[in-house]
């Protein structure tokens, strides 16, 4: 657990609360200044180049990238910081505490326009394989969600928690971009019968605020795009695991995450 500075807080709830809390205070600004540049970057309309992965990467991701990078390294100068943009920094292996940053999770929903908004700006809090504080921000839709481990989780500021279906018949959410025969599959097999398809972080977020309840993903994905939203969530109520149930935590080979299904409710 750590200060805003990064010193060693004292193991009991309130210390970590509001040291989460201040850290959190800490980072907003530059998370809405982030966001701020990849506004004005999407309203251009300009192209993107394409990463040695095939997938796209713009002008947003790189100028969003150092307006966070600079932020971690005043008030957390002592935690190491893995980001998408930062091909060297994978190569690092996984300490007790670090972050996961995600400049512009969504980049093809961005370079996409298609009017939804959902691209978003990640920073997640790792420690001892857990994630433990996220901070989400939507910019084109104008919400905020962040949340810490013994906090709880917040939309613009609001407290929000996860929910269990009110008809008893539970919304799935799904990947916008990487729908895949598996997932459409799943969804039959448990017999889900509405769908919300929507690109980055934000599903993690519709579980945590109780739009929906249940994230199943079968097609690849990084522990950035996944800890900060999985931060949240958890600090709402919910929790993450493997599809065979098995614990979700980070720090894997090459930052790489499995299968998993994230679910506001134990009991779904």
């Amino acid at each position: 657990m750590l200060l805003a500075s990064s010193h060693i807080l004292p193991s009991t709830p309130w210390a970590i609360i509001m040291n989460y809390s201040n850290l959190i205070a800490s980072l907003e600004p530059a998370v809405i200044s982030a966001g701020a540049v990849i506004m004005e970057i999407y309203e251009r309309a300009d192209g993107h180049d394409i990463k040695d992965d095939g997938s796209p990467v713009t002008e947003a991701d790189k100028a969003a990238e150092k307006i966070l990078l600079e932020a971690l390294g005043k008030f957390a100068p002592e935690i190491p910081v893995v980001s998408e943009e930062n091909p060297e920094s994978h190569k690092l292996p996984a300490p007790d505490t670090f972050f996961l940053v995600d400049p512009l999770d969504g980049t093809r929903e961005f370079v996409r326009r298609d009017g939804k908004g959902a691209f978003t700006v990640n920073i997640g809090l790792i420690e001892n394989g857990e994630p433990t504080l996220g901070i989400v921000h939507a910019p084109a839709l104008n919400k905020m969600f962040h949340g810490a481990k013994c906090m709880g989780a917040f939309e613009n500021h609001i407290p929000i928690k996860t929910m269990m279906p009110e008809s008893g018949k539970p919304i799935a959410v799904a990947s916008q971009s990487h729908r895949d025969p598996e997932t459409d599959q799943w969804l039959k097999n448990n017999a889900i019968e509405e769908t919300i398809s929507i690109g980055s972080s934000i599903k993690f977020c519709l579980l945590a605020n109780g739009q929906a309840h249940l994230y199943p993903r079968f097609s690849p994905t990084m522990e950035w795009d996944t800890a900060a939203g999985d931060a949240i969530l958890r600090a709402a109520g919910g929790m993450v695991s493997s599809l065979d149930g098995k614990d979700f935590s980070y720090g894997k080979p090459e930052y790489r995450n499995g299968n998993f299904l994230a679910k506001s409710s134990l009991r779904l």
